[in-house]
């Protein structure tokens, strides 16, 4: 028995790592376990002086994230190739990319509403030593505190939060200039989870208010309800499918002088769920979310 605080899993393989945490932990949470389930068997420990708050498992990479910091380990060798020093981060907010093509890193600055954005050059998880980074980028997302962050397969788009929860805004990470402001609604709201799709795409947001936005990404949409506030899509009328765009709205047009409102860009399809409290991803068969 015991309480785990943390649980990640390498894609569908039988690697996972665990962090204690709850009332009678399982592990310490200041533990970071790596666990082969195939063989029931512990394969590697790592150790740190705070609570671990997130791991994020890419087939050449381990990276774990404690309260003010992030590190970097090289997965097979287990040496230790890059700390990066962070705001306060209690919910562990990181992003790893998996694609092979390049390793990128996202995580909170060292001010508020920032991410930082790392590039590492190829194969850096397969080193022995630590090396320089490519290059690293900072991106002014949020005025407030950044709430949720999601990356795309290869690195190439983030998409941030902040704690209002009401404005998920895409931008890309070479460059960190903002691509899209996508509005999930008017009230406050905690962010859950942001996911993109495997091709990138579209981008799928959770929040408290239970329910599931979906935002086609980079292909917005002129159609609007005739009251000027975008009409309400979901899965279940059929409104939303794959070759669709976010709506905006008909008031656009003169949006330079109406409030921010009015000039950005509505989920194309959205629907709710019972628990309030979950994630939500793209699953593995085209246009399906778990």
């Amino acid at each position: 028995g015991g309480g785990l605080g943390v649980v990640a899993m390498l894609f569908r393989t039988n690697i996972l790592a665990f962090a204690g945490g709850g009332r009678s932990p399982k592990y310490q949470p200041h533990k970071v376990v790596l666990w082969d389930d195939r063989q029931a068997r512990t394969i590697a420990e790592l150790s740190f002086r705070s609570a671990v708050r997130s791991v994020r498992l890419r087939r050449d990479l381990v990276v774990v994230v404690v309260d003010r910091k992030v590190y970097v380990y090289g997965f097979r060798s287990l040496s230790l190739l890059d700390s990066i020093e962070t705001i306060e981060n209690r919910k562990g907010l990181c992003c790893l990319s998996i694609g092979s093509d390049r390793t990128v890193l996202v995580c909170p600055g060292m001010q508020q509403g920032r991410a930082l954005v790392i590039f590492y050059p190829r194969d850096f998880g397969e080193l022995q030593a630590p090396v320089a980074r490519e290059r690293t980028t900072i991106v002014a997302a949020h005025e407030s505190s950044i709430a949720a962050m999601g990356v795309d397969y290869n690195g190439t788009l983030l998409a941030t939060a902040s704690d209002k929860g009401t404005i998920v805004r895409v931008y890309d990470t070479s460059s960190g200039s903002r691509r899209q402001e996508l509005r999930r609604g008017a009230d406050r709201a905690e962010i859950h989870s942001l996911a993109f799709s495997p091709s990138g795409e579209f981008l799928c947001v959770s929040s408290d208010k239970g329910t599931i936005h979906i935002f086609a990404v980079g292909r917005p949409s002129p159609t609007a309800s005739v009251s000027g506030y975008p009409s309400e899509l979901s899965t279940s009328s059929g409104g939303g499918g794959p070759g669709s765009g976010n709506a905006k709205s008909s008031l656009q047009r003169i949006s330079r002088v109406l409030p921010a409102y009015f000039s950005s860009e509505w989920s194309l399809a959205q629907f709710r769920v019972p628990d309030y409290r979950f994630v939500a991803a793209f699953g593995a068969e085209p246009h399906t979310v778990v």
